[in-house]
């Protein structure tokens, strides 16, 4: 039986169609991205999903600051929120693999299916067809740990505790990596943005779900099931970056929220 890969839904959209520009802008956003000391590396981290000429040096602090980890990371744990497709649950992908300009990336099949045990997660291959929330992280995990599987999963109509009863199996293990892909406020001028941004990543820090809705983050259900583990385990929630797409590629009439967090 042929294997199914998934085929890019945005190269040349959200980042550059061919690999060799793809992989200088990955790198030059490595390259430049601030490091912040911690005695602990990250267990999960927050990162947001913009094309990388608006998000990337930002999610590039997220995914750098996962560096730290001794262990090297096999698996990355993705979530993020559809945005094209309609659903309740979570869906995986049932694609063997992903593919970017920088090759195909190996789905963990094995970790989906234990997934799909609960009755609110589905192997759903249309909600992940044309998303990009998930996919525009994919090129920077190539590039830090090649040889690392995913585990996509599009938080639909869930709720919080659906979404920490996923995470829980993952909590601890050395060799995993969970990433929530979320932008935070949107189409706000740059000030009001800014402001906003502000008491959202100090909500996050504090753990404060009732404070995180889709006008705060587009990805809240996935990033609350996050603060929940997280609550449970004690974990702080750090604040790594607070940017705007005013800051990047675009105008400051009218900005999307970028914010870089890690749980330590």
């Amino acid at each position: 039986m042929a294997t199914s890969v998934r085929p890019s839904a945005i190269a040349g959209q959200f980042y550059p169609a061919d690999a060799h520009s793809l992989a200088a802008v990955i790198n030059h956003c490595l390259q430049h991205a601030k490091t912040h000391r911690s005695t602990t590396p990250p267990q999960a981290i927050i990162t947001p999903h913009a094309g990388l000429i608006y998000s990337g040096p930002t999610a590039a602090v997220a995914w750098s600051q996962a560096l730290a980890r001794t262990t090297p990371i096999q698996r990355v744990v993705l979530l993020g929120p559809s945005h094209r497709v309609g659903f309740s649950g979570v869906a995986t992908s049932p694609a063997q693999a992903w593919r970017t300009p920088l090759g195909e990336i190996a789905l963990d099949r094995e970790g989906a299916e234990a997934l799909q045990s609960h009755p609110f997660v589905q192997a759903f291959a249309l909600a992940h067809a044309q998303e990009h929330c998930l996919e525009v992280q994919v090129p920077f995990i190539q590039t830090l740990w090649p040889k690392a599987k995913l585990l996509p999963l599009l938080v639909g109509d869930a709720s919080a505790e659906q979404v920490a009863a996923l995470l829980a199996p993952y909590w601890g293990d050395p060799e995993t990596l969970i990433a929530i892909s979320s932008d935070l406020s949107h189409f706000h001028d740059y000030a009001t943005a800014q402001a906003i941004d502000q008491r959202t990543a100090q909500a996050i820090e504090a753990g404060r779900v009732d404070a995180i809705g889709p006008e705060q983050a587009c990805g809240c259900r996935a990033l609350n099931g996050l603060l929940l583990v997280a609550g449970q385990h004690h974990r702080p929630v750090v604040t790594l970056e607070l940017c705007n797409s005013g800051d990047t590629a675009g105008d400051r009439s009218r900005v999307v929220g970028y914010g870089a967090f890690a749980v330590h």
